[in-house]
């Protein structure tokens, strides 16, 4: 990102009333343990290193489509 690397925009996100609690996955290029430290202190759902194979790519993105469509929310009114 030009102007803030993915933990800057995390803190951001995190400090913001509205989309504190949002649900984030973090798809990067970084193999850094700090980095992965960092983005888990600031609760990230998923911390994901992207492959350098587009093929591998394409399928990590249907993994997490599949992972996305199993996942049950509660309902907004009950929270």
């Amino acid at each position: 990102m030009p102007k803030m690397n993915g933990i800057e925009f995390m803190k951001n996100i995190r400090t913001n009333k509205k989309l504190k609690s949002l649900l984030v996955f973090i798809l990067t290029t970084s193999n850094s343990e700090k980095d992965k430290i960092d983005a888990y202190n600031l609760n990230v759902a998923g911390y994901i290193v992207k492959p350098f194979q587009v093929s591998e790519f394409m399928e990590m993105i249907s993994s997490l489509h599949h992972y996305w469509n199993l996942l049950e929310f509660p309902n907004k009114n009950t929270r």
